[in-house]
C-alpha cells in the first residue's frame, strides 16, 4: 500500500508541479508555468558568497562591502531573468523519423523555433529515461529562426519506437542558475528486424510458382558451384559425386550444389516455408535479409506472411511496404 501510494505522489508532483503530460502532437509552445529555475552549484557558492559578505559588510560597517554586496545581488537577479527568458515562449515540433533496422540508432528530428525578438544561446536538448545515454545537443537560435536537432536512441525490438521524453535546459549567460523544461514528442520510428548475417543465411528462395498463362519453372538453371551445406538447404541440392570423394573424417561435410538464375517470377519469400523449428524472431530477420538481397540483385519477388500477400516485383516501395509487415507482425511462429 505504501509502494502505491508513493505512486500516486510521485504521478500528481510529475504531473500538476513538473508539467510531464502524454505525447503532445502539432506545435508546443513553452509557457511561463512549463519553465522550472533553480540554482545551481557554482550559483549556491555565489548565493554563500554574497551571505559571507553581507556579514563581514555588517560587521565592519563597509560601505563599499554593501555596495559591493548588493552590486553582484542586483546581477544575480537579472541573471536569472535572461536565464528564464533564454528557454520561455519558444515553440517546438517533431518532424520526420526514417525506418532503421533493428540495432541502429533511431534519429528523431525536432524542430526549435524562436518567434521573439531576442536570440536563444546554449540551449541543450537531451532524451531522459532510464536506460538512454546522457548525451545532449546544444542549439543557438536567432531572432525570429528556428533550428533543427537531431537526437538518437539506440533500437534493439523490431516495431514502432516512440520517442522518449525530451529535457530542454540553459545555463547561460552566467552559469548561475538553470532554467529547464519537458516535452513528450508526438512521433515514433518504425524498427525493421535485423537482418541476418549475410554469411549463414540461405541462398534466395526460387521456387516453382503458378504463373497466369499455367506454366511453371523450377527457378534453377544456371549451375553456380558448390559450396557447404547450410541449413534449410533442399536435399535435392546435394553435390553426391564430390560428397563421395571425401574419404576422411576431417573432409567429410556435406555440400551442396548453387544454382542461380531462373525467371523472376520465380522468387517467393514465404514465411510458411522457413523451417519449422526456427524462432519467429529468426524467421522475421531471414525474410529480411532476402528482400535486401533480392533488391541488391534487382530481383523481381513476391512476399506473403500471413495474411499479408504482394505480387512479384521490385523498388523502393515495394520494399518499404514488405519490410513493413516484417516490422508490424504479430503472428505466431
Amino acid at each position: 500500500m505504501l509502494t502505491s501510494l508513493r505512486k500516486k505522489i510521485r504521478h500528481w508532483l510529475n504531473k500538476s508541479l513538473f508539467q510531464l503530460r502524454e505525447a503532445e502532437p502539432g506545435e508546443v509552445f513553452l509557457t511561463q508555468r512549463r519553465v522550472f529555475i533553480v540554482p545551481s552549484r557554482p550559483g549556491l557558492a555565489f548565493a554563500v558568497t554574497l551571505v559571507l559578505l553581507f556579514l563581514a559588510s555588517i560587521n565592519y560597517n563597509l560601505s563599499l562591502g554593501f555596495a559591493l554586496t548588493f552590486l553582484l545581488a542586483a546581477c544575480a537577479v537579472i541573471d536569472m531573468h535572461l536565464t528564464f527568458r533564454n528557454l520561455a515562449y519558444l515553440h517546438l515540433s517533431a518532424g520526420k523519423v526514417a525506418p532503421v533496422f533493428s540495432g541502429e540508432d533511431a534519429l528523431f528530428e525536432l524542430h526549435v523555433i524562436n518567434r521573439r525578438k531576442h536570440p536563444r544561446y546554449a540551449i541543450w536538448l537531451g532524451f531522459i529515461g532510464r536506460g538512454l545515454p546522457a548525451l545532449e545537443q546544444p542549439v543557438d537560435i536567432a531572432a525570429h529562426a528556428a533550428s533543427n536537432v537531431t537526437l538518437a536512441v539506440t533500437t534493439s525490438d523490431r516495431g514502432w519506437r516512440p520517442a522518449p521524453r525530451i529535457r530542454l535546459q540553459t545555463r547561460f549567460p552566467l552559469g548561475l542558475l538553470r532554467a529547464w523544461s519537458y516535452w513528450q514528442p508526438d512521433c515514433r520510428a518504425l524498427v525493421y528486424p535485423q537482418p541476418e548475417s549475410s554469411a549463414s543465411v540461405p541462398p534466395l528462395p526460387l521456387a516453382p510458382m503458378e504463373r497466369s498463362d499455367g506454366n511453371g519453372s523450377a527457378g534453377h538453371q544456371d549451375f553456380a558451384g558448390i559450396r557447404t551445406y547450410q541449413s534449410g538447404d533442399s536435399l535435392k541440392h546435394f553435390a553426391w559425386r564430390q560428397i563421395a570423394r571425401l574419404d576422411t573424417d576431417d573432409d567429410a561435410k556435406l555440400i551442396v550444389k548453387q544454382f542461380e538464375g531462373g525467371a523472376v517470377s520465380d522468387l517467393l519469400i514465404d514465411y510458411v516455408s522457413l523451417p519449422y523449428g526456427m524462432d519467429i524472431e529468426a524467421k522475421l530477420s531471414r525474410m529480411t535479409r532476402w528482400i535486401l538481397e533480392a533488391e541488391a540483385r534487382q530481383l523481381p519477388y513476391a512476399f506473403r506472411l500471413g495474411d499479408t500477400h504482394y505480387e512479384a516485383a521490385i523498388g523502393p516501395a515495394h520494399r518499404q511496404a514488405c519490410l513493413r509487415a516484417l516490422a508490424l507482425y504479430e503472428g505466431v511462429a
